[in-house]
């Protein structure tokens, strides 16, 4: 489909929902990759379209306005031509129900965890009041924020390498109203010594540096810091590990995703007792570890 046709498409659709049909056609006609923050077209075309019209519910159950369609056709030709996420055209990103905003400073927040994170950890931890948590390597600051909305008895930390992604979580920590309870660190992984931590969980790099170049263009537009595992993906992996207990109180969990890492990390550490979470809405690639085990593995 050219975009003359998506045009008048948009210009004889009588609602809403047809927009959405025939901005996801122009999509699927041009074999994109969805995987930052959707994973089919129509999920896609239905966000441009409720972002383009601020989300407003009384606008979505209206004639669509024909204002918004040079607005529509620009974003969809953007995508198309330029393969860039739809989470950096809009400036924004959805996880665990909570608005983001993102730009090309910070990975597009798409994480399984967040099916965690919205039942508050359970059933794999309980938390009681004054507990704390650890995000590292943070970006948007999506799992710091979002654990700190449903979870509120948590106090959070938050760490990043990045002084630019810090600036993304903390707009986005005013925004959520959360900046009392988050707090936001400049560090190398972990922050300087002094808290210990009832869950420390991370998203961190685990693409190996090989494969990088065979990702989807897509993945050109986000910061290669949060991609790039080093050789098999487990650089980062094993530094949060290695660093793990000392940061870990009593009982504490350690939650990592290594994504498609899985089976490299299986094969370096097969003798490391942890628990490969499943997900209702799918995802794969998340493991916790209890602080016991670890540390047991690791004297060992």
């Amino acid at each position: 489909m050219h975009l003359v046709e998506l045009e008048q498409a948009l210009r004889t659709g009588v609602d809403c929902e047809t927009w959405v049909q025939r901005i996801a056609s122009y999509f699927e006609s041009h074999t994109l990759y969805f995987g930052h923050g959707t994973d089919n077209a129509a999920d896609e075309a239905y966000w441009l379209v409720r972002a383009v019209q601020g989300w407003s519910e009384g606008a979505w159950g209206s004639p669509p306005d024909p204002s918004a369609i040079p607005r529509v056709l620009e974003l969809a030709r953007t995508r198309v031509e330029l393969r860039k996420p739809m989470a950096y055209l809009l400036g924004e990103a959805w996880f665990a129900g909570l608005r983001f905003t993102v730009d090309d400073r910070v990975l597009v927040p798409r994480s399984p965890l967040a099916e965690l994170i919205e039942s508050c950890f359970e059933p794999w931890c309980r938390i009681a009041p004054g507990d704390r948590l650890l995000d590292v390597g943070t970006g948007s600051g999506c799992l710091a924020l979002a654990a700190a909305y449903h979870c509120p008895s948590l106090r959070v930390d938050a760490t990043d390498v990045s002084s630019a992604a810090l600036e993304i979580a903390k707009s986005n920590a005013a925004a959520l109203e959360l900046e009392d309870r988050v707090t936001l660190i400049l560090a190398d992984l972990y922050p300087p010594r002094g808290a210990v931590y009832e869950i420390i969980v991370s998203n961190p790099p685990y693409v190996p540096t090989s494969r990088l170049a065979e990702l989807p263009r897509e993945y050109t537009h986000e910061p290669a810091l949060g991609l790039d595992g080093g050789p098999v993906g487990l650089d980062v992996i094993a530094r949060l590990l290695a660093e793990a207990p000392a940061y870990l109180a009593p009982g504490g969990s350690l939650i990592i995703e290594v994504g498609e890492a899985q089976d490299a990390f299986t094969a370096a550490y097969p003798e490391l007792p942890v628990t490969w979470l499943e997900f209702e809405r799918g995802g794969e690639g998340v493991f916790l570890v209890s602080r016991d085990d670890l540390t047991g593995h690791l004297t060992s």
